[in-house]
């Protein structure tokens, strides 16, 4: 059953670079769309072009491949790179990172598992 919740982003993922999991060992994931630039690729989780209908807030859920996590932090530039290019990195440790502007931060739990055309979406309750 679908639930209520308004999708804010939502985009296929069509590429996973094969250093993600450093990023992942740290806790972190770095998202772009498919405009990324070469040399960034191979740390990042690719997706499809999507548009951002409403800004990203702090009790917003993020949602990949099923697995949901509570939005704790939206770093200033969030909404902004996400809009422009599909770009933020993703920090899983429940830590409040307010000096970082293009970060946006989870609770703490595990990383979602990542697979080609799973689905990465940002929810309104």
């Amino acid at each position: 059953m679908e639930d209520l919740m308004i999708k804010k982003y939502e985009a296929k993922i069509t590429e996973i670079g094969e250093e993600v999991e450093i990023f992942a060992e740290e806790q972190m994931m770095v998202i772009f769309n498919n405009t990324v630039p070469e040399e960034l690729r191979s740390f990042a989780v690719i997706h499809e072009r999507a548009d951002l209908h409403e800004h990203v807030e702090a009790g917003d859920v993020l949602e990949i491949n099923g697995e949901r996590y509570a939005i704790l932090f939206v770093g200033s530039k969030v909404n902004e790179t996400l809009q422009d290019i599909g770009h933020c990195t993703i920090s899983f440790t429940g830590d409040v990172a307010a000096d970082l502007p293009g970060t946006m931060c989870v609770e703490n739990k595990p990383l979602p598992e990542l697979a080609l055309g799973a689905e990465i979406r940002i929810l309104k309750a």
